[in-house]
This record gives C-alpha cells, structure tokens and sequence, in this order.
C-alpha cells in the first residue's frame, strides 16, 4: 500500500501544469461499483484496519465509527461506505483499509475497502458533473476515467465533515456582524470579488459569509470560468481581489493564481488562496506563485479581513 504513496510527484511540478495526483480506491468489492479518488496532498497514508483497534464513541454521529490510536494521536474514523450507501459486513471490515487524511491541518480516517493506484491527470480532463445525485444528494464533486476507461468519481469530502464533524470545516455563524458598512474600504463597496469554488458546501459557505457582510462577489464553479469571465474585460478596475479554491475541474486555483500574475494587466489583482489542503508544500507553491495570502478553509471567516488588508 505504502508503494503506491511513494510515486507522488511535486506539488511544484503538478501546479505548473495544471495537473493533479488522485488516489483512487473503492467502497466496496462490488465489480459494477465506480471507483473514487482524493487528491494526494489530502492524504497521509493507507492503513490495514486490522491492525488497529477502534474505540466507539457516544453519542458521534452515526457515520463517525470512533477512533483509532496512530502514533499516539486519536484519529476519528468515518464510514465513507456508508455515507455512499454502501453496507459493509464485520468481515469485509477487517480486511478493510483506512485512508489517513489531513482536512484543514485536522487529521482524519476514511474508511475504504481498497486502494488501487495513483493516477495523474490534467485538470482540464476532471469535468464537473451535473447528473450525479447519490441517494437524492449530490456527493460527486466531479469525475474522470482510468486509463481502462472505468469511471472514477471525486467526491465532496467538504460536505461529508460539514455532516459529521463540524469542527472541521468553517463555523460561518462566527460571520454574523463581524463587519458593518462603516468597516469596508469604498474601493471594496464599489469593486467586487471573484471567488471560483467547486465544492457546494463551500460555495454555501462563502456565499454566507460575503453576503453577511455585503460584499459584492461573484462566485464560479472552477478556474476557468473565472478566468474567463476577468479576461473578457478590457478595464479590471472593479475587480478589487480573487478568492480561490486549489481543486476544481478545469483549471485549478494554481493555474488561475500563476494565469493573473503573469499577465500585466492583472497582475495587480490580490489573490486569497482558500483551500483545506493546509500542508507547507501547497502554501509555498502559491505564494510562489504570486498569491497573495492563504487562508485555510476552516478560517474562511477571516477572508473578508484580509481582503481588507491588502486592499
């Protein structure tokens, strides 16, 4: 398992070429079930289940197993089969595996019944699907295929914490009279921001916490398309910052971060990077690549404040 891990280029190379390294597993053993994918930078390590005791918790949600011991720190397990609406028997469990993942700098464990392969795509082969909806919720952030042509799903991981561990994803009540009129620069009151985020939960999250504050913002379901729309005009003066995710299908917040600072004509743009990929490695990559600050997501509360900064 730990050799798949191993064949993970840099996070450097991958940004320059608008790539990125997913690693796929399965739910379930279930031949005609897709397959499913992470990014790599999410994620620590693969472990066999087996070899850990699981300690259940109380009064969790329902998806939160319990917790496994990992080099002496607690790591909540959560069902991802079952949050899929797949069953699992105790027997399938314990040849079960755990994907050890770190979400806003909290470490964590899905629970999968295998890993497969690394696999390396351009973010323009990642399409952001508009059918998916699994058990009447849209869990499929976007999707890809294996080289074998089977279909593999990405899912939206930042809805599953919202659902099971809220501490782990931003508390946007926090947002609620943080900012009044009176606090917000004319250039912010009269420009707007453009924010390109793919996941629902998030862009729910960042549409409260703009709208709370009255900032005027426009939001976008990838890179592209925020590109797109900025370079489709000839005075930019209105556009007074860009808030972005890392992952979306398309083009990812790397390449519309490298896109604006290359170009003179937008280079003057403040760039927020706001992800849940909190490692070192993805927030040098991005102030090398010309962003100007990196919030994680479980702070999004503090981006209108840093927009304020800059501006």
């Amino acid at each position: 398992i730990m050799s798949i891990m191993e064949n993970v280029n840099s996070t450097t190379c991958l940004a320059q070429n608008n790539a990125v390294q997913l690693l796929t597993f399965k739910v379930s053993t279930d031949t005609f079930d897709p397959f499913y994918a992470i990014n790599v930078f999410k994620t620590k390590e693969v472990v066999n289940f087996k070899d850990y005791h699981l300690t259940e918790l109380i009064g969790c949600h329902s998806l939160l197993e319990g917790t496994i011991v990992l080099r002496g720190m607690q790591v909540p397990i959560l069902d991802l089969p079952a949050w899929l609406g797949k069953s699992m028997s105790d027997e399938k469990k314990d040849k079960s595996f755990i994907l050890i993942c770190d979400f806003n700098s909290i470490t964590l464990g899905f629970r999968i019944q295998s890993a497969y392969k690394i696999l390396e795509r351009r973010w323009d082969q990642m399409k952001a699907p508009n059918s998916y909806s699994i058990g009447d919720r849209n869990l499929v952030i976007n999707d890809t295929r294996l080289d074998d042509g089977s279909l593999c799903l990405v899912l939206d991981y930042e809805r599953l914490l919202s659902e099971v561990i809220p501490s782990a994803v931003v508390d946007t009540n926090q947002a609620i009279g943080k900012h009044t009129q009176s606090d917000l620069p004319q250039k912010l009151k009269d420009g707007i921001v453009l924010i390109a985020e793919d996941s629902r939960t998030a862009q729910n999250q960042l549409k409260k916490i703009f709208n709370e504050a009255n900032v005027p913002y426009k939001l976008f379901p990838d890179g592209k398309k925020l590109i797109d729309y900025l370079f489709d005009f000839e005075d930019n003066s209105h556009i007074v910052c860009i808030v972005t995710d890392i992952e979306m299908p398309e083009m990812s917040g790397f390449t519309v971060t490298k896109l604006v600072k290359e170009d003179p004509y937008t280079k003057h743009i403040p760039i927020i990077i706001n992800s849940s990929m909190t490692g070192d490695t993805n927030k040098r990559e991005a102030l090398k690549l010309g962003a100007d600050d990196f919030v994680p997501k479980i702070k999004s509360n503090d981006i209108i404040d840093k927009i304020i900064n800059l501006l």
